[in-house]
């Protein structure tokens, strides 16, 4: 599979090009387009409890979409639900990924999800992380941009959890508030999670969370006399 994003990175399309035979796994509603030939299979993708597990604990849908070029091979276009960006890379070892993030994978990528117990992420809406692992293509999608640090081993990077995409499993890394209560709530900050190398972090430049504190204040309020 080859994987061309287009219009990056605010409004980006991923194009996915399909060998002959070549099939991709795509997140349900990011489907774009296709061409001719390609069918289209819905299944539980790992079973019951995994499909369970992504949907409720993850944030990603219960039932994943399997497409199946034809023998001349196909195309087809994906993208997120937000406007923002995209990325495309070779999994090569397992990674953590902020929930929604998922957007398309060859099948021989697997998706669970990671309980981390008190290690688990929990911004103002909850964060949870989904687990990547096995070898392939991969595609994210981010709210905003992507940015991308390289750690080298013992190098420590700070980020608010609300920015954060994905990084490397095996990582070490500590979740906690910036600051005392009185920052946490007044400075316009939440919780961040301190990474330490080696490893990739994948951020986003734009946080959904500070989106809809600023959106939602504007919103019509509803007259009590309707």
């Amino acid at each position: 599979m080859n994987i061309e994003i287009l219009y990056r990175p605010s409004y980006s399309l991923g194009v996915l090009k399909l060998a002959g035979n070549e099939s991709v796994r795509v997140e349900a509603g990011s489907m774009v387009s296709m061409s001719q030939g390609i069918t289209l299979k819905t299944e539980a993708t790992g079973g019951l409890l995994k499909s369970l597990g992504r949907s409720l604990l993850g944030g990603e849908s219960f039932f994943q979409n399997t497409y199946l070029a034809s023998a001349s091979g196909g195309e087809i276009t994906v993208a997120p639900s937000l406007p923002g960006d995209m990325f495309a890379w070779d999994l090569s070892e397992p990674m953590l990924i902020q929930s929604g993030a998922y957007v398309a994978s060859e099948p021989t990528v697997l998706l669970d999800t990671k309980w981390g117990g008190a290690k688990t992420f929990f911004a103002s809406e909850g964060l949870i992380m989904l687990r990547t692992s096995g070898t392939g293509k991969i595609l994210l999608s981010s709210y905003g941009a992507i940015h991308e640090v390289m750690l080298v081993q013992g190098q420590t990077y700070t980020v608010d959890t609300g920015h954060l995409v994905a990084f490397t499993e095996g990582m070490g890394f500590k979740v906690r508030a910036v600051g005392g209560i009185k920052s946490t709530l007044f400075s316009g900050e939440g919780l961040v999670v301190d990474l330490t190398g080696p490893g990739r972090i994948l951020m986003q430049t734009r946080s959904t969370d500070a989106f809809l504190s600023w959106l939602i204040p504007k919103l019509p309020k509803q007259s009590s006399h309707s």
